[in-house]
């Protein structure tokens, strides 16, 4: 509060800016830290094992180089890149309680975090259109989902992430940031970036939410629209087997969807009031950290092609290492 009084008494022009952030972390007790800093440790592991797996069999196997599998890559990258993004500083806070950060990184965080995540949304949004069409249009699947296609939807993606990033900053840029510098999370999200800022906000925020609203409400409804048409076709199958082999196919990406989009919303379009902040981190954690670990995990589990995928890629690597010996 003084320097924030301070900060008021001074030319608008000469206005101190805050140039570190302190991030309070997940204010783990004293006596379980170890255990909570090797946990996640072995999370982030899991995450990016999982996911270089799923990118190496979808890259090594022919029988995975089809436009759903080649989406799946795509996703566990960006999986790969939101976790490598939030959890190594997470992991450092855990054990020194507070970090400490430029309010450059901490923007740059963010960015990044909100650039992954946006892409990741329309990905989503891709892959659904992708099953619909395999299952509803299958006639016309090979000709309206083919290789250049596949790219141009995985490009389009992440410009429209970078490009409503671009937004976002471009409002935060024209906020004076002069303190507190203490934010309450593991990551410097986008609502507690604003509340470190002594201007009127109502713009930016109500921009931001606008944008948000698109790249959430937008994709989440073709999901759903597609989903619909999806079930019935499936209905009409008269074999309970093609009908449960069909349904195998997509039931993986729908799980996905509802943890991702389900932790999203309630995140960001829900009302604050009367959500506290643990709350808020514990489902941040979700979708910033479970959610990746998970994906590769839920894919592979009912996927027989990635299965056989691998038992080829390990027979592969045991030859090699014999052959050697």
């Amino acid at each position: 509060n003084s320097l924030f009084l301070t900060v008021l008494g001074h030319d608008q022009r000469n206005v101190t800016r805050i140039t570190t952030i302190h991030l309070v972390g997940l204010q783990i007790p004293q006596s379980i830290t170890v255990l909570v800093f090797f946990l996640f440790l072995i999370l982030y592991c899991v995450t990016i094992c999982g996911n270089l797996l799923i990118i190496t069999l979808v890259s090594y196997s022919n029988s995975l180089h089809s436009p759903m599998y080649f989406f799946l890559s795509q996703l566990s990258a960006l999986d790969l890149m939101l976790s490598t993004d939030i959890l190594p500083n997470m992991i450092s806070t855990v054990l020194v309680n507070k970090t400490t950060m430029s309010f450059s990184g901490c923007l740059a965080q963010f960015s990044f975090c909100a650039i992954t995540g946006c892409s990741e949304c329309l990905l989503l949004t891709a892959m659904s259109w992708d099953r619909y069409l395999a299952i509803c249009r299958p006639l016309h699947y090979t000709l309206k989902m083919n290789y250049q296609v596949c790219w141009m939807l995985v490009v389009l993606c992440w410009i429209s992430g970078i490009f409503v990033v671009l937004i976002n900053n471009l409002s935060i840029s024209k906020l004076e940031f002069c303190g507190p510098n203490v934010i309450d999370h593991f990551f410097c999200d986008l609502d507690p970036i604003m509340q470190l800022s002594c201007s009127d906000t109502t713009i930016a925020h109500l921009e931001m939410t606008i944008m948000g609203a698109i790249i959430l409400i937008f994709p989440f409804f073709t999901i759903f629209v597609s989903y619909s048409y999806i079930i019935v076709t499936i209905l009409k199958i008269p074999s309970i087997t093609d009908r449960q082999k069909v349904f195998s196919t997509c039931s993986s990406h729908l799980t996905v969807v509802s943890m991702f989009y389900g932790t999203l919303v309630c995140v960001y379009l829900t009302p604050r009031r009367g959500q506290t902040q643990t709350l808020n981190k514990l489902l941040s954690l979700l979708y910033t950290v479970i959610t990746p670990m998970m994906n590769p995990i839920i894919y592979s589990l009912r996927n027989k092609d990635l299965k056989k995928a691998a038992r080829r890629l390990i027979n592969h690597l045991s030859r090699i290492c014999f052959s050697k010996d």
